[in-house]
C-alpha cells in the first residue's frame, strides 16, 4: 500500500485517462496503417508502431497498478509534531552545518528539484517519526549523516514548531 497526496493521485489519474482516451487510440491507428503497408518482416514503420503500442500498454498497466494499490492520505489525520508523510522538514547537517529543507513524500512523488524526497530514501527514513530538536542519523553512501531537525510543517499548514 502506497499513500499519495491528493495532487499526485489526481496527476496520475489524469495521465492514465489521457493515455487510454487519446494516446492509445492514436497508437492503434498508427499500427493499423503501418500493417496495411504490406510485408511486416521488412516494415520499419510497423516495428516502430508495435514498440509504441507495447510502451503505451506498459505505462497504462503501471499507472493502473499505482492507483489500485494507493490511497490518498488525509493531511488532517497526520501528526503535526512529528515528521511524517507530507511533512516539510527543515534540518541542519551537523557535520557541515548546512541547513536544508525537504518535503517527505511517497516514492511515486519524489522530485529532488522540487525539494521532495522519498520516505524510503536514507534521509527520509531517518527523519520519519522524529520531533523538532531531535537528531536523526541517516546512513548514506558517503557515511553517516547526523541531522538536527529545526522545524516541521505540514502541506498547507503554518510552522508547527521550530528551534
Amino acid at each position: 500500500m502506497e499513500y499519495l497526496s491528493k495532487q499526485r493521485y489526481d496527476e496520475i489519474a489524469a495521465e492514465l485517462k489521457h493515455l487510454i482516451n487519446e494516446v492509445y487510440p492514436k497508437v492503434t491507428d498508427d499500427l493499423a496503417e503501418a500493417s496495411a503497408q504490406g510485408d511486416r518482416s521488412d516494415n520499419a514503420g510497423y516495428r516502430e508502431a508495435r514498440r509504441n503500442q507495447a510502451k503505451t500498454i506498459s505505462r497504462i498497466r503501471f499507472l493502473q497498478k499505482i492507483l489500485e494499490h494507493s490511497r490518498v492520505i488525509d493531511p488532517d489525520v497526520l501528526p503535526k509534531d512529528r515528521v511524517c508523510l507530507l511533512s516539510r522538514v527543515e534540518f541542519t547537517n551537523l557535520s557541515t552545518n548546512t541547513r536544508m529543507a525537504f518535503e517527505i513524500v511517497s516514492p511515486h512523488e519524489m522530485d529532488l528539484e522540487a525539494g521532495k524526497i522519498s520516505l524510503k530514501s536514507p534521509i527520509g527514513a531517518a527523519l520519519m517519526g522524529k520531533k523538532v530538536g531531535e537528531i536523526a542519523e541517516a546512513l548514506v553512501p558517503s557515511g553517516t549523516m547526523r541531522l538536527r531537525i529545526e522545524s516541521i510543517t505540514l502541506e498547507g499548514e503554518p510552522n508547527v514548531d521550530s528551534v
